[in-house]
């Protein structure tokens, strides 16, 4: 009696979803067996697809004209001709979606008079007005006429003199004006090297030569075409300014010009002085108010 026996009927197993049934599919609703559209396809929202106040046809209504081409008519005769509904039922459909934000209708006159209705599409209502109302504005740009050259930019300063005698710079606008021979790229314009004269010119004031001055521009400089070339010779003289000379005390003065040599009227002794005359010691030995006979 232990033993079991094996033909023995199994028990009956519940069948419950995704567990007892072949292939886990429910019994009832819908199953789905989508496949991936890559062309010929329109994106359409679930609040529109199951919106919970849109009639079917509005619902279908929305979305046949969500994926029409811009500049396809929509109008009720349009539809009406297109689709089996009559105008009536149509009519009621387009007011659902314009009073739901879904379609925005406005009567407009062309050029040539005609009166025309214009229809907008929205696929989010209120999301376009809720943009404009969140999104920060611009300030509006200034149009330029197409002619007017673009705005020059601006070059980064450069170190001043403390001396802007014209001969100084002058100086250094032939400094720059020669660059151009050492490297064709360096062609400066008028204003470039009024700019860049200063910068130039303090560092001849800091007793650099100018071919030293020239040497430290244009070597090292890179091998891709230069945009601006102003722009690199003001960092440069920015950056690598030297510094200033030592100090220096001032020369002393020059001595006074030495007197030539007179002979002595009285001793023969040789003196200095302006002019001839006696020398110190025979001055002294005449009497005050005497007479030399």
């Amino acid at each position: 009696m232990d033993t079991k026996n094996p033909s023995a009927p199994l028990p009956a197993q519940s069948r419950i979803a995704r567990k007892n049934h072949p292939d886990g599919k429910p019994f009832a609703g819908v199953t789905h067996e989508h496949v991936r559209h890559t062309e010929n396809f329109t994106v359409i929202g679930n609040d529109l697809a199951q919106h919970p106040e849109l009639s079917l046809l509005a619902i279908g209504l929305a979305c046949y004209i969500q994926s029409v081409r811009p500049g396809t008519a929509v109008d009720i005769k349009t539809l009406a001709a297109r689709f089996p509904e009559g105008p009536t039922r149509i009519a009621a459909a387009l007011n659902e979606l314009e009073a739901h934000g879904y379609l925005l209708r406005s009567r407009e006159r062309t050029a040539t008079g005609r009166i025309v209705t214009r229809t907008v599409s929205c696929n989010r209502p209120g999301h376009r007005a809720a943009a404009r109302e969140t999104a920060p504005r611009r300030p509006a740009r200034r149009r330029t006429d197409p002619d007017e050259p673009a705005p020059r930019k601006r070059l980064p300063a450069v170190p001043q003199p403390s001396c802007t005698a014209p001969a100084l710079l002058q100086a250094a606008v032939e400094v720059l004006t020669g660059l151009r021979r050492h490297d064709p790229r360096l062609l400066l314009s008028a204003t470039d090297a009024e700019h860049l004269a200063p910068g130039v010119a303090a560092w001849l004031e800091r007793e650099v030569t100018p071919t030293a001055v020239r040497h430290a521009l244009t070597a090292n400089l890179p091998d891709e075409p230069l945009i601006r070339p102003a722009a690199l010779l003001a960092h440069r003289l920015a950056a690598q300014l030297p510094p200033p000379p030592p100090f220096r005390p001032p020369a002393s003065p020059v001595p006074a010009s030495r007197h030539p040599l007179q002979t002595c009227d009285g001793c023969d002794r040789a003196f200095r002085a302006p002019q001839p005359g006696r020398c110190r010691d025979c001055r002294s030995e005449v009497p005050t108010g005497g007479r030399l006979a």
